[in-house]
C-alpha cells in the first residue's frame, strides 16, 4: 500500500472521528476540529495498535501510559479555551498527542511525564494553563502551586470510580477542580489517594 493510499485512507478516518465522535457530542469549536484533523493519532501508537487510533475508546500502551479516546480531547480542549498567549503545562499520558494538539495554537508548552508530576519534578516557572490526559484521584500540592493567579486547569477527575472532567481557577492560592461531565477517561494511577490501614 502507497503512502499516498495510507494518507487518504487516515485523513477519512479523521474526518469520520469528528463527524461522529465529536460533532454528534457538541463539539464543534473550529479550532479544536482543526486540530484533530491535523494530528494524526496513529503517529502517536506503536505499529502495532496504529488500526485502532480511530476507535471511540482508549488504548491502552503498558505503564500507565495510554492515547485517550478523541471525545475526552475534543472536550479537554473546548473546556480548557487555549489562547495564544497561554505558558501551558501538560501533564502527558504518556504518547505526546496532546502537547502536539496545542503546540500551534499557544504561546509556549511544556510536558512532563505523570509520574514526575506526581513525584513534584516539574519544570520552573508558572504557567497559566494546566492540562492533564487522563483522571487522577488527588491533584498534588507541587501542581497548583505551578498554576499562576487565575490560571485555569483542567483534568480527568475520578469520584467515586467514576471518571469526569473536571476544571478549576487558582483564586486566592487554592486550586479546586469541579467536574463538568462524566465521561470515559483512562486512570493515572500514580495520583491515587495512598490508601490507609483499615482495621476489621
Amino acid at each position: 500500500m502507497s503512502n499516498t493510499t495510507i494518507t487518504r485512507d487516515t485523513h477519512i478516518a479523521r474526518k469520520a472521528m469528528i463527524d461522529s465522535q465529536l460533532r454528534t457530542s457538541g463539539v464543534n469549536e473550529e479550532f479544536v476540529l482543526a486540530r484533530m484533523m491535523a494530528v494524526l493519532r496513529e503517529d502517536f501508537l506503536p505499529q502495532d495498535k496504529a488500526g485502532l487510533a480511530y476507535i471511540d475508546r482508549s488504548v491502552a500502551l503498558g505503564d500507565d501510559a495510554h492515547l485517550a479516546s478523541p471525545l475526552f480531547y475534543g472536550k479537554l480542549l473546548l473546556e480548557a479555551a487555549p489562547t495564544p498567549t497561554d505558558r501551558v503545562l501538560v501533564v502527558e499520558g504518556g504518547t505526546g498527542y496532546l502537547t502536539e494538539l496545542l503546540r500551534p495554537i499557544v504561546a509556549e508548552v511544556t510536558s512532563v511525564s505523570a509520574a514526575d508530576a506526581a513525584a513534584g519534578t516539574l519544570p520552573d516557572g508558572e504557567f497559566s494553563l494546566i492540562l492533564v490526559d487522563g483522571a487522577i484521584e488527588q491533584l498534588p500540592d507541587p501542581i497548583a502551586q505551578r498554576l499562576a493567579d487565575d490560571g485555569r486547569i483542567v483534568s480527568g477527575l475520578l469520584l467515586r470510580k467514576v471518571t469526569r472532567l473536571a476544571s478549576g481557577r487558582k483564586i486566592l492560592g487554592k486550586v479546586t477542580l469541579q467536574p463538568v461531565e462524566d465521561i470515559g477517561i483512562p486512570v493515572l494511577h500514580t495520583f491515587n489517594i495512598p490508601q490507609g490501614w483499615v482495621f476489621s
